[in-house]
């Protein structure tokens, strides 16, 4: 994998899992939201049951007495819809009869103008026309008959949104005692009364939980993908450093810090498919430590290793910023040289030796120089492969050892 798909690979990961945790966030506070909504709904609709109820009850009271007596004073008017509303005391005052109907009207009325709420009774057959129900009581109203026990909406009208509600009424042994030439039969639904009444407040405290509720859903948002940003970014560099020391792990050799025999190979071809392509040279040098078996049984092992880390460190010094060396195998070094014909190969080659008899001992103290034999060779039009350059090299070196070591040689 390069590093242009690895990139690629992270940058879907990172957009994947934005919008995902996009997607979860809007969601969760979506739920907030509407959860927010339907608990001012359902507040709104407790407070119209509480006014619902207290009206039934104000009702009940009224019928329990058979109606109540107000003294008929201006601008009171007597019920039209009753038998003789009105009695006289012995002190000639007038009292006029206010049954569960007209009272329910009456406070409705008082609680409107003060701006608190409104109710009426009314039903699909009124006995008094101003109580005819408007669309959403009728249709309350036909929902009761089909067993509904409740009804309630929002409602836009005269720049204000109000809440109704509407429950059924139903008849009680209070209500026979004036209905009962009516034809009323206890239990059964006789109307309803409707409840209304400004939510305007509760709306604009929905808007502004609303606009909270969005200002924190975009700074979660913000601060985690802030976050997951911060920790991806830093996630891929370590993932990338940690590939980039894989790969040069996996290239380097480990006791002379060179390239591996694979690595070598590996760019060998590379180099030599690049010296083809552009008409090119190329040369490759095999190295061997002289009598490196003697070292190590002389000096042991430790000196062994220390030896072949020395011939490393000078080749390191020794090689151009392009040229390419690597342990080959054991005591072996192979080193591939772009751009270098024949004659410079065997110059480059000598002063790589030289180098090494010269900057390079066994254990300090002790007096005996490492020296190294190198066999050359040169790319050719007939190598088809590296294979062919590195077997005349190799018997180049073969050449050099049989030859009496520590010099270069070529077949």
């Amino acid at each position: 994998m390069n590093k242009g798909e690895e990139r690629t690979i992270y940058k879907r990961f990172v957009i994947s899992v934005s919008l995902t945790s996009v997607l979860c966030l809007s969601v969760i506070f979506g739920i907030v939201y509407l959860t927010n909504k339907q608990l001012i709904y359902e507040q709104a609709k407790s407070e119209a049951r509480a006014l619902f109820e207290s009206t039934v009850i104000t009702r009940k009271w009224n019928a329990t007495y058979e109606g109540v007596y107000v003294e008929k004073k201006p601008g009171v008017i007597s019920n039209p819809y009753l038998e003789n509303p009105d009695i006289s005391t012995v002190d000639g005052r007038i009292f006029t009869k206010k049954n569960p109907a007209l009272m329910t009207r009456e406070i409705s009325e008082y609680a409107g103008r003060e701006g608190l709420f409104t109710f009426r009774i009314t039903s699909l057959a009124p006995v008094n026309p101003a109580n005819k129900p408007d669309e959403f009581e009728a249709r309350a109203l036909r929902l009761f008959e089909k067993g509904k026990k409740e009804v309630f909406e929002g409602d836009a009208r005269n720049n204000g949104h109000y809440f109704r509600y509407m429950a059924p009424l139903y008849v009680e042994k209070e209500c026979l005692k004036c209905h009962v030439k009516e034809g009323y039969r206890l239990g059964e639904i006789r109307g309803g009364i409707s409840v209304s009444f400004d939510i305007g407040e509760i709306l604009d405290m929905q808007k502004t939980n609303l606009v909270i509720i969005v200002a924190l859903a975009m700074f979660s948002i913000a601060a985690l993908l802030g976050f997951f940003f911060l920790f991806t970014h830093d996630l891929t560099k370590k993932i990338s450093l940690a590939r980039q020391q894989a790969e040069e792990m996996a290239a380097t050799d480990a006791l002379t810090g060179l390239n591996n025999r694979r690595q070598v190979l590996e760019r060998f071809c590379e180099e030599m498919e690049r010296a083809k392509r552009l008409k090119k040279d190329l040369g490759c040098i095999m190295i061997d430590i002289d009598n490196f078996k003697t070292i190590n049984d002389t000096y042991g092992h430790l000196a062994g290793d220390k030896t072949l880390r020395k011939v490393a460190d000078v080749l390191k010094n020794s090689i151009r910023t392009y040229d390419i060396a690597g342990r080959y195998g054991g005591e072996e070094f192979l080193i591939i040289l772009p751009d270098t014909d024949f004659r410079e190969t065997r110059i480059f080659a000598e002063r790589i030796g030289k180098n090494i008899k010269t900057q390079t001992v066994v254990e300090p103290g002790i007096a005996q120089a490492v020296t190294v034999s190198l066999g050359i060779a040169s790319m050719t039009d007939t190598d088809i492969s590296i294979d062919n350059m590195i077997k005349r090299a190799d018997d180049g070196l073969y050449k050099a050892k049989d030859s009496g070591r520590d010099r270069v040689a070529w077949v």
